[in-house]
């Protein structure tokens, strides 16, 4: 593959590597069929193979060179779920996209692909009429696919399509840098609130029900306080991830639900659908659902969960900003920087996608940026009322 040099409009040089390279695995000729066509209609993917089944798949994935793997779960001969770690063995670094209808059984056994390493799902419409009139999933399709393959290159050092840019960081006209760990450089970090946290705000997207998970379990023993929660995901996948967290660490955890008061040790999840804010009623906290419009193309969103807890809570907030796509969370977490609350982003190397924590992290917002391992006991030291 040929890897050229060119320059942006800002002047800036970076590295093309051709087209992101994509895999669509289906049982269905019709879904096979719009999605291959949507993406081969991007620029810069094209789709070298198509396959009706999992074992099908396997057969071509090496020869193929895709980067990507759009998997459904639900195939004869051999289904996605037994495809993946297949899939993974034959490809370590291959990042594979599960697509499955919104049903319960699809969202648990989603949920479990994601724990057996696939880097993200997308929910299909219900019949292939509505996946072809499905603006939505087609634009979040390709979003994701380029995502995600974006970061494979990344971690190879491969050039992106012609047209794609790595974002320079902001760090790099604000101060003197400070260096993290992983390829996360540049960063400058502020000091954390001296006041003990009254409230523990996450926002995560792709890649965050693991990381979720990994996160809330290192600091089980310490959740005294109320934990919102705001995780990109459709409704029926949001209360199954809260039966996971609650099981994963022993606390109580569950879709939020409108006007229930803010209850300390409780963790609340933001139910797909719907927005999920913090209000004062008299002399009660409460949360607040709304089906208000999309911010960052989400609903929920993690923007509006924290503008609201910087309002209500000030320096007493404590957030935290996961691996996941795009840049929701950055204007938040501006307004709880503004009124002295503490922001901590997963590092590069550790997440799935660095979009919204490298958001955060380079507009120097952070106190820590660290890998989801020591995300926990930094967040500890702060929850118990002892200094970074």
């Amino acid at each position: 593959m040929t890897t050229t040099l060119t320059k942006s409009p800002a002047g800036v040089k970076i590295s093309t590597g051709g087209k992101y390279r994509v895999m669509v695995v289906d049982d269905s000729a019709v879904i096979r069929g719009f999605i291959a066509r949507w993406l081969q209609e991007d620029p810069e993917i094209t789709v070298v193979n198509t396959s009706g089944n999992g074992l099908m798949a396997l057969r071509n994935l090496k020869s193929s060179g895709a980067e990507v793997v759009i998997l459904d779960i639900e195939m004869p001969v051999m289904d996605g779920l037994t495809a993946l770690p297949k899939m993974i063995a034959e490809v370590p670094d291959i990042q594979i996209l599960v697509a499955s209808t919104l049903t319960r059984r699809n969202a648990e056994i989603s949920l479990k692909a994601l724990s057996q390493g696939a880097a993200d799902y997308v929910p299909k419409p219900e019949t292939n009429r509505d996946t072809g009139n499905n603006t939505d999933f087609r634009r979040d399709l390709i979003s994701k696919v380029k995502a995600l393959a974006a970061t494979r290159r990344n971690e190879r050092g491969e050039g992106l399509p012609e047209g794609e840019l790595r974002q320079p960081s902001a760090a790099q006209t604000i101060g003197t840098p400070t260096v993290v760990s992983g390829k996360t450089s540049a960063i400058q970090l502020r000091k954390a609130s001296s006041r003990k946290p009254e409230i523990l705000a996450i926002g995560s997207s792709t890649g965050g029900p693991q990381a979720l998970v990994s996160f809330l379990s290192d600091i089980k023993d310490v959740l005294d306080l109320p934990v919102v929660i705001t995780q990109h995901m459709p409704a029926t996948f949001t209360a199954i991830l809260a039966e996971h967290l609650a099981r994963a660490t022993g606390r109580e955890c569950a879709e939020a639900k409108d006007g229930e008061v803010l209850t300390a040790g409780r963790m609340y999840v933001a139910p797909g659908g719907y927005h999920m804010t913090v209000v004062r009623d008299g002399g009660s906290l409460k949360l607040k659902l709304d089906q208000g419009p999309q911010e960052n193309f989400c609903r929920p969103s993690v923007d509006p969960m924290f503008r609201s807890v910087s309002k209500n809570f000030e320096d007493k907030a404590l957030c935290v900003i996961l691996t996941g796509m795009g840049h929701d969370g950055l204007a938040g977490s501006k307004t709880i920087i503004e009124a002295g609350g503490t922001l901590i982003a997963q590092d590069e190397k550790s997440s799935v996608v660095w979009g919204m924590p490298g958001a955060v992290a380079t507009a120097g917002l952070c106190s820590s940026v660290l890998p989801l391992d020591k995300m926990g006991a930094a967040a500890k030291k702060l929850i118990t009322g002892a200094r970074l």
